[in-house]
């Protein structure tokens, strides 16, 4: 029985074309059930398209079997390693220094706990993902804070200072590094990266990389990942097909060390491997492998959201500050100069009827900001940034 959707000639051209408005309310998920129906929801990091068709393949395929059991294998890891070469040109991934986590976060977690123990310093650099900070003050370590530069890019000084306090008492330290950078979109280049390993080198802290958001960054920009360069080997990153192909609900990520963190990485408990979803596995095992095309059809219409979303601002809010990036489907938004206040999300969502992420959440740097999710069509996009004309009106 074989009843899944099959590729059609549409099914590459732009996903966010593709759902109407009245489609995605019938979503039962976080992004379309946390506000009210007249909300426009651009805040969580769901993307507004259908299931890529590989992927609803493999899934329904399973279901008619039955194979919804314990996951087991290497099938992830190893497109994992196939999708590494082939679109990042990196060969130092191996299966055998991987293992499956539940997701990127739980996935962090026992990386921080690996490297670190309670009351240990994690760096990050702010504004950063709130759940870095949720995460790691709930498993008793203390976030220490690096704030990124005025360019959003990672401030060198900053970062060493960042070190020196976290290491000041002797004890273990980990920098919780995120590439790219949620919620500015920040893609480190390789130079970038290797000085973030010198340092962390020189002052014996342990890199741990977010690297969730790998797969989506615009068609002129290059990911590297942080284990790729020189100096990394005794780091630890955790992926995952969850973003780039809207998986969230389906669990599975991969924790990967370098060649000198193996040890490290063979310590994670058994049990941990139990928490993905054996369903989830086999979703992000075929969007790796067979889900290349659909992502490229995504990324080229998160590059045309980017630059419609600056068109938009300039000729209906030319006082937002907006600098298009080069990954992820997120847009970093300065609404400072609205004087809107510390949460500028609050006036959008009463006045506005747009739901945007409070940039409050993101820690130092991120108060008088919005962040707005990319990832839908261009009428909501055009829509959303019209209500939030409204508001300031």
């Amino acid at each position: 029985m074989d009843s899944a959707p099959r590729d059609t000639p549409d099914d590459n051209r732009n996903p966010l074309h593709r759902l109407s408005l009245d489609a995605l309310r019938r979503r039962t998920s976080m992004k379309w059930r946390t506000y009210p129906e007249d909300v426009l929801p651009l805040w969580v990091a769901e993307m507004d398209v259908p299931l890529a068709a590989p992927v609803a393949r493999a899934i329904t395929d399973a279901v008619a079997l039955g194979d919804t059991g314990y996951p087991a294998g290497t099938a992830y890891a190893g497109a994992l390693v196939d999708f590494a070469r082939t679109r990042w040109g990196w060969d130092g991934l191996a299966v055998e220094r991987t293992a499956i986590v539940p997701d990127v976060m739980l996935g962090i977690v026992e990386m921080l706990k690996l490297t670190t123990g309670p009351g240990d310093p994690v760096v990050v650099n702010c504004p950063v993902y709130p759940p870095f900070y949720q995460f790691v003050t709930h498993m008793d370590r203390r976030v220490v804070e690096a704030p990124l530069g005025t360019d959003l890019r990672i401030d060198f000084a900053a970062l060493e200072e960042a070190f020196r306090h976290a290491t000041a008492g002797g004890g273990r330290a980990a920098y919780l590094l995120c590439s790219p950078h949620n919620p500015t979109g920040t893609v480190h280049s390789a130079e970038e990266l290797t000085a973030v390993a010198a340092l962390a080198d020189r002052y014996g802290i342990r890199v741990v990389a977010d690297e969730i958001h790998a797969p989506v960054v615009a068609h002129d920009a290059a990911f590297v990942p942080y284990l790729s360069v020189p100096g990394a080997e005794n780091g630890l990153a955790l992926m995952s097909a969850s973003k780039a192909w809207n998986l969230a609900g389906l669990k599975a990520a991969l924790a990967v060390a370098g060649p000198a963190a193996a040890d490290d990485l063979a310590r994670l408990p058994e049990e941990v491997s139990h928490g993905p979803s054996h369903v989830g596995i086999i979703a992000h095992t075929a969007a790796l492998r067979d889900g290349r095309d659909w992502l490229d059809a995504v990324r080229a219409g998160i590059d045309d959201n980017r630059r419609l979303l600056a068109a938009l601002l300039a000729d209906r809010l030319p006082q937002v500050r907006y600098r298009p990036a080069a990954g992820t489907y997120l847009a970093w938004l300065d609404c400072r100069p609205l004087g809107l206040g510390d949460d500028p999300a609050a006036a959008f969502l009463t006045r506005g009827r747009v739901a945007l992420s409070p940039g409050t959440s993101f820690g130092t740097g991120g108060a008088g900001h919005v962040r707005l999710n990319l990832a839908t069509s261009p009428g909501l996009l055009t829509e959303a940034v019209r209500r939030m004309a409204t508001a300031v009106d």
